[in-house]
């Protein structure tokens, strides 16, 4: 399975015309490669079927927070979802409208909600009473009334992994659906509140569209149970979480999704937000990395890495799967391999089963990478994390560069 923008010439893999391996050599591996075409249309595809709601639609920043990416996205016109000031730090530093933010997570600490308050957010998703009174208190010490919305907890099932479902009522996200009149009713009395909202967010890598339907439903009950009392909201938000194709996943097109939720919005005057992050840039990333040895055993064969479980961390943490492709044809025979890495641990794998033709040296992509790879990286085993790559119109820019043992031992002291 090729992603967008990616093709074979030649029996060579080429991003927007660049060949894999010219990357490869000229930056090394492993390394983040992204196409940023495929990023604009991922986000245009999402504009054009949406376009007659006018929604504001937020990249959720924590798929993939690298600057340049950021940065296409606020060009095109796009709003942010942030979980931390650090998020909202990168926004600006890329030129995104903190106007057009919404500050979601549930450990929002005073100075992070301060900060979001200085630069005038769109709104904070409120996850707990305890957090409701927090932004109150802040924002009067500041002289300010904050935006809020409340993140409802529908209780709707996503039919995904249990790692990246944040919609049942045994998940952390939220507050319960049977509580949200009554704090609806709260914040309204509230100094440093002005009530403008409603949100939810049942998951990730959803890939049908009845959750969605039912969790706006539910949305959309309160909606009117609150406007009985007076409370009137200015916005839906309906969150992110719809997924892309990593293996044979059949996902509604966009046009059927977008049609589904103004069908359910029709007589509203309510705004739309969006929160799409994973079906932005998911495939519209790889991650390049090198066979450094080819290990066959009685019951296994093993293509051995230069990328562990700390450069991409979903297969061990998730079980997920990656598309795995040779970069380089050849004759060789192919062979059932399990593609791990360097790191110690029996957990550091990429892919399994995968059926390719390897040598020693050649080099793999693995694909759909883009969303929850890199931004999940670590230095464990003190590897240093990959250099990451933009492909436009066929060149490619360095975005991050790799890092360096000075830069990992960079904050540590010997005492």
């Amino acid at each position: 399975m090729l992603t967008p923008q990616l093709e074979r010439i030649n029996g060579e893999l080429h991003y927007e015309g660049v060949a894999l391996s010219d990357i490869a050599t000229r930056f090394a591996t492993p390394t983040y490669v992204y196409s940023r075409k495929a990023i604009l249309d991922n986000f245009v595809a999402y504009q054009n079927a949406f376009s007659a709601l006018n929604p504001l639609i937020c990249y959720a920043v924590k798929a993939n927070s690298n600057l340049s990416v950021l940065a296409t996205l606020a060009r095109a016109g796009a709003g942010f979802d942030i979980v931390s000031a650090g998020e909202l730090r990168r926004v600006i530093s890329a030129g995104g409208d903190p106007r057009k933010v919404i500050f979601s997570g549930v450990a929002k600490r005073a100075d992070e909600i301060a900060f979001a308050l200085s630069q005038d957010i769109y709104c904070f998703n409120i996850e707990s009473e305890s957090e409701l009174h927090r932004v109150n208190d802040v924002a009067a010490l500041h002289g300010k009334r904050a935006r809020i919305t409340f993140r409802i907890n529908p209780d709707v099932d996503p039919k995904t992994h249990p790692y990246i479902s944040t919609g049942l009522k045994s998940n952390k996200f939220g507050v319960a659906h049977g509580d949200a009149i009554r704090l609806y009713a709260l914040a309204s009395t509230l100094p440093g509140i002005e009530v403008h909202g409603i949100e939810c967010h049942i998951g990730s890598q959803i890939t049908e569209l009845s959750p969605f339907v039912d969790a706006l439903r539910r949305l959309l009950a309160l909606v009117d149970q609150l406007a009985a009392r007076g409370i009137r909201l200015e916005h839906i938000d309906l969150g992110g979480g719809r997924g892309i194709v990593y293996a044979d996943e059949k996902l509604a097109p966009m046009t059927e999704f977008a049609k589904t939720v103004a069908d359910e919005l029709r007589g509203r005057s309510m705004h739309l937000l969006l929160e799409p992050g994973r079906s932005i840039v998911g495939d519209a990333g790889l991650l390049l990395t090198r066979v450094e040895f080819l290990k066959h055993g009685e019951t296994k064969n093993f293509a051995i890495v230069d990328a562990g479980m700390n450069d991409l961390i979903r297969p061990t943490l998730y079980d997920a799967f990656h598309p795995v492709e040779a970069v380089s044809a050849n004759s060789v025979a192919p062979t059932r391999y399990d593609i791990v890495g360097p790191v110690c641990e029996s957990g550091d794998w990429l892919a399994k089963e995968r059926l390719l033709s390897l040598r020693e040296g050649d080099l793999i992509a693995v694909l759909c990478a883009g969303a929850y790879g890199m931004v999940m990286s670590s230095n464990y085993n003190t590897r240093a994390r990959p250099s990451e790559v933009l492909v436009d119109r066929g060149n490619a820019h360095v975005i991050r560069e790799r890092e360096s043992f000075e830069d990992m031992v960079a904050h540590e002291h010997v005492v």
